[in-house]
């Protein structure tokens, strides 16, 4: 961005120069035969000029974005959660450990994507998936139906177990997130992090469990080491 600067600065002084020596030539017709070169020169000062602001503005806004991005991902790594009654952690607290999937809707769809889930649960805990209910519908957490629970056996029940903490602030981070995203705000939607905290995926609708298994690595066994940075590109 330094040396964009610095070649805008050029193509100017360039031009001005050139100015400076074309209106003289314009006002004496002895030397019309030297406008063509510097109608030449003015012209690769100006088209320097406009393409360097324009690398430069492009520049300037995907680092603006990249920033903002990072701050929005710092955000979310301060939001709290519960692993039970007695444990509340960050999710900051979860990097290295685990891929938190945000399923964030009304309670009929946080319930569906539970039902969506159960046929990869074994899969989805294998590959350090955990998933983070939140209900837009409602300030209280959501809780499955007797018969859910009765279905759920321990393994299972750790994959939905962590709870939203403090969940307003939870709910101004994901209304955030729609407006960029332009989405609006009564859809539901899902966000899943990778290992390493940040966004992987996201979109509207139920989260696609079968391609987070077919996707990502396992976080045990011999792939563990070799495969942490193949969750795939960050959003």
């Amino acid at each position: 961005m330094f040396f964009y600067l610095a070649f805008i600065a050029s193509g100017a002084i360039g031009g001005l120069i050139s100015i400076t020596q074309l209106i003289p030539a314009l006002a004496n017709s002895s030397r019309s035969a030297e406008l063509p070169e510097m109608l030449k020169g003015l012209g690769i000062d100006i088209g320097a000029v406009l393409l360097f602001a324009f690398l430069y503005t492009r520049e300037n806004g995907a680092k603006n974005a990249q920033l903002a991005k990072l701050s929005r991902e710092e955000s979310l790594s301060k939001l709290k959660l519960r692993v039970d009654q007695n444990k509340i952690i960050s999710v900051s607290d979860l990097r290295g450990i685990a891929r938190p999937v945000i399923v964030a809707g009304p309670a009929s769809y946080v319930a569906e994507s539970f039902r969506l889930s159960k046929p990869f649960s074994d899969g989805l805990l294998d590959r350090g998936v955990l998933v983070v209910p939140f209900r837009t519908d409602a300030s209280t957490p959501f809780e499955f139906g007797e018969s859910d629970e009765e279905m759920m056996v321990d393994k299972k029940r750790r994959l939905w177990q962590l709870r939203p903490v403090y969940t307003s602030q939870w709910a101004n981070w994901i209304d955030e997130q729609k407006k960029l995203a332009n989405v609006s705000l009564d859809s539901p939607v899902y966000l899943s992090l990778r290992l390493d905290g940040r966004v992987r995926g996201s979109g509207v609708g139920y989260p696609p469990w079968n391609a987070f298994v077919a996707q990502l690595p396992p976080v045990k066994g011999i792939w563990s080491g070799l495969l942490d940075g193949m969750d795939g590109r960050v959003l």
